[in-house]
């Protein structure tokens, strides 16, 4: 039997869920050992493979690459985990939405307020274009699982990880993830 494919993705925000991930300790070694991990910004992997059955996505979708790797990421995938605060609702990666258009806070960031050389980060291929808002990733497509926190803990990463392996289907509910 074909071990399970595993994937994380880092969008908008700050790797605070990918450290709680990494918090996982020893317990890595046995996720490593059931399964394949397949993409992940810990990875130098370019791009996202086929055939994926779980993503923790981690951060909002806030630029034009976000939401081409979300697209790729779904189409690609069978579980999309919304994977902390900034994926589940935008948090604080969604602090710029009350600033309006994000010419607005670029305006702000990098041309009144800088010291030296005030110019926009805009160089094709390499800086993307900012969405108009920034959304948590079901805003763009479904989503299976939202887990929550900022960060999740490592022991709510894990449950989540050790039922998918089994092969159940995960369902959070307050405070706890019910599996059925």
């Amino acid at each position: 039997m074909d071990r399970l494919k595993v994937a994380t993705v880092w969008l908008g925000g700050c790797s605070g869920c990918h450290m709680s991930f990494l918090d996982l300790d020893e317990w890595l070694i046995d996720l490593a050992a059931a399964a394949e991990i397949v993409y992940s910004p810990v990875m130098d992997i370019k791009e996202y493979p086929e055939n994926v059955d779980v993503v923790l996505v981690e951060g909002a979708i806030a630029n034009e690459d976000h939401v081409e790797m979300m697209r790729r990421v779904r189409k690609n995938t069978k579980i999309v985990v919304a994977f902390g605060d900034c994926a589940v609702t935008g948090n604080v990666t969604a602090m710029r939405n009350p600033l309006g258009d994000p010419e607005n806070v670029l305006q702000r960031a990098y041309k009144d307020a800088a010291d030296v050389a005030p110019q926009f980060p805009l160089e094709p291929g390499i800086v993307p274009k900012l969405t108009p808002r920034v959304t948590p990733v079901h805003e763009l497509v479904p989503v299976e699982v939202f887990l929550p926190g900022c960060p999740p803990p490592a022991a709510r990463i894990k449950l989540l990880l050790e039922q998918v392996l089994a092969g159940k289907s995960a369902q959070l509910t307050g405070a706890n993830i019910k599996f059925g």
